[in-house]
């Protein structure tokens, strides 16, 4: 039974919230989420990683009962007894990602374009090379006809002469939301998602789960992927110092950089009351 005066559902985003720059979790961290459930609260950790980074992402959030990855694309019950369940799988289809980068390319010039098309354990991304990709380890060159021909988790684009929330913007002027989601995660490329696909979603499948609603929930973010989430919760929206600036002026708290375990010492003070 979870306590009066808390949330029903907390969820945090991973990468710059959650995680350290040097891609650690402190052992603190993982201490106050163990306090988090023992309160009777469910963990969830809202992600854009694809499900090929499963493994990590249980090992940076160990104590959460859910999984939302692919920016809301993949959901899984970690809870159940007999194994993880999956409860949403999307994929956007080859022809539209092919027809959508066409009229992208035709308006705002040529892109570098990667597919995350797998998701069997670290598979690569496949594509064009750029330098900028902060993850070239699990990366394999292949064609744009390859790449485009393949149903994939989502897609990344990005150009050189503009900055990505500039990007982002002038992409969502060319494609309608029914045909894909477009967002961006701090990685200088725009994502490109299945159409009603974003952590909102994906948290909703986790909320209808349990029978929570959003009012009853809490998350952390740092990123423009994670505004859908802040527009959806209602028990609070919480950025750390680090954070875009949109991603700050949605919040209803900002809380300390996440080099400083910002989302731990948040939790421990809502704990302690």
């Amino acid at each position: 039974m979870t306590r009066p005066g808390l949330p029903k559902l907390i969820a945090t985003d991973l990468d710059g919230t959650l995680v350290r720059s040097d891609e650690t979790v402190s052992a603190y961290t993982h201490q106050v989420l163990d306090r988090v459930r023992a309160a009777g609260i469910p963990v969830v950790a809202a992600t854009g990683r694809g499900p090929r980074l499963t493994e990590l992402t249980r090992n940076d959030i160990r104590a959460a009962d859910f999984l939302v990855m692919a920016g809301g694309g993949r959901v899984v019950d970690q809870s159940d007894p007999t194994g993880p369940v999956v409860l949403r799988d999307e994929r956007l289809p080859a022809g539209v990602l092919a027809e959508l980068i066409s009229k992208l390319e035709v308006e705002l010039g040529p892109l570098t374009v990667m597919v995350e098309a797998l998701d069997s354990h670290d598979a690569p991304l496949w594509g064009d090379f750029d330098p900028s990709w902060p993850y070239p380890a699990l990366f394999e060159n292949r064609s744009r006809a390859d790449c485009l021909s393949h149903d994939v988790i989502k897609a990344f684009a990005r150009t050189t002469d503009r900055h990505v929330d500039e990007l982002l913007a002038a992409a969502r002027e060319i494609v309608p939301s029914d045909v894909a989601t477009l967002t961006q995660a701090g990685l200088g490329f725009i994502e490109i998602c299945p159409p009603g696909v974003d952590k909102a979603t994906g948290l909703t499948v986790v909320a209808e789960s349990l029978g929570v609603d959003p009012a009853e929930v809490l998350v952390f973010g740092d990123q423009p992927n994670d505004l859908p989430m802040f527009e959806w919760a209602g028990w609070h929206r919480v950025a750390v110092a680090n954070a875009h600036p949109a991603v700050r002026a949605a919040a209803d708290a900002v809380t300390l950089r996440n080099d400083d375990d910002g989302v731990a010492v948040f939790l421990d003070r809502l704990l302690s009351r």
